[in-house]
């Protein structure tokens, strides 16, 4: 029931952010972890309860159920939309995120200012698939530090370093290269 509501919601449009004019790429799209909708259906299942309380509790109070079903279910929405509509996009020039709902919030870093990625993993993430990065750059104060709930983090922390590393940005000097490769 959750996926066929998370599909309802009108998709980011992420390729109207490209530079297209500089042949920029998309390597990666990341949506959150689906843990990210257990608070909306809570709610939801909250809705249904309060709609049975409507139907089967004091006549009284019916329209007191019936309002507070529709505000949750409001905020129920609310929250699938914004989770929906939060993506991180990974290209081979630069690392963006767009969010929001009723506008749209744009925090790019290019790959250049990248200067190191944590990856945290907390216990329930390990367990289901999902962890959190945190961007380091020169500009510490930026609109894209935190990205929380992101799924495959080992995975999608390979890939960003793989971008890093085929935009010459980190090469191993020749030393370095006989050092890790035995010579």
């Amino acid at each position: 029931m959750i996926r066929s509501l998370v599909r309802l919601v009108p998709e980011q449009d992420v390729e109207s952010h490209l530079l297209h004019d500089e042949g920029e790429q998309v390597i990666d799209l990341v949506r959150h972890h689906g843990i990210v909708y257990v608070v909306p259906a809570l709610e939801l299942v909250g809705v249904l309860a309060l709609w049975l309380l409507a139907l089967l509790g004091p006549i009284q109070l019916g329209w007191f159920f019936l309002i507070g079903g529709l505000a949750l279910a409001g905020h129920a929405s609310y929250l699938l939309a914004r989770e929906r509509r939060d993506v991180f996009v990974i290209t081979d020039m630069r690392v963006f995120r767009a969010s929001g709902v009723f506008s749209v919030r744009i925090a790019t870093m290019p790959i250049t200012r990248i200067l190191d990625i944590t990856v945290e993993k907390p216990l329930v993430g390990r367990i289901l698939g999902y962890g959190h990065f945190v961007f380091e750059s020169a500009a510490q104060a930026q609109g894209l530090r935190d990205i929380r709930f992101i799924g495959d983090p080992d995975g999608r922390d390979l890939t960003i370093q793989r971008v890093v590393q085929r935009s010459g940005l980190r090469t191993r000097s020749a030393i370095d290269r006989q050092m890790f490769d035995g010579r």
